[in-house]
């Protein structure tokens, strides 16, 4: 039987940390994901400036730069998408992100120290596809959160407030158009959109309280939540 000190320099193997969350990948991630050891496909970006929440810090502030992070298992259920819950296993174990190989939840010193450094990020992975590579540097300036933080600010306060609206919408418009084209045009696997474009305008603007009303393809801001 282990002594009470064992038991806490060894991981148990709960699965505590993976329902979590999945990490965030960093530089020396970057030939897992370029060998598809871990696939494009389960990824998401929180974009540049996106309001997010520090699991550090513990409070919610724009992302200094792209946060790529494995999915979750499903829509409401953060728990990382390669964590086997049934065996509690790793579906990667081998390859498995950094951030999972220095994690100890009895010490987080070493977690804390690297966990904003060196992120990876969509350019990184893009460089060798520059077609997608300026798709989504485009998506990005004319969708970029800085921009979308201003044009909520000015509706709250109620300054310029129509082309404010016109001005968000629009950009609301645009990417649900992008999404839609990539598939349509491309070909495009539906399950890349969110590494490569982030979660849906339509669906973050919530976070800076704007309230919107969607009829069909056609979206409308209708008030402050």
């Amino acid at each position: 039987m282990e002594d009470s000190a064992t038991q806490k320099i060894q991981c148990r193997r709960c699965g505590t940390c993976c329902a979590k969350g999945g990490p965030a990948l960093h530089r020396a991630d970057r030939e897992a994901v370029d060998s598809g050891k871990i696939p494009l496909k389960c990824l998401f970006t929180i974009r540049q400036s996106e309001p997010a929440y520090d699991n550090i810090r513990r409070a919610i502030a724009p992302a200094a730069s792209d946060i790529i992070k494995i999915k979750g298992a499903a829509e409401n259920d953060a728990t990382c998408i390669f964590l086997d819950q049934e065996r509690v296993g790793c579906g990667i174990y081998e390859a498995r992100p950094v951030e999972c190989r220095v994690l100890t939840c009895w010490d987080t010193r070493a977690i804390m120290a690297m966990y904003d450094q060196e992120r990876l990020t969509r350019a990184d992975l893009l460089a060798r596809l520059p077609g997608l590579n300026d798709l989504v540097t485009e998506h990005q300036e004319r969708c970029g959160y800085e921009q979308v933080a201003q044009w909520a600010e000015r509706i709250k306060q109620g300054q310029d407030k129509e082309p404010a609206v016109e001005a968000l919408l629009h950009a609301i418009r645009y990417d649900q158009s992008l999404r839609q084209v990539a598939i349509e045009r491309t070909h495009l696997d539906p399950r890349l959109l969110e590494f490569l474009f982030g979660r849906a305008l339509s669906i973050t603007i919530r976070m800076y309280g704007i309230k919107l009303a969607k009829k069909g393809d056609q979206v409308t801001i209708v008030g402050m939540l």
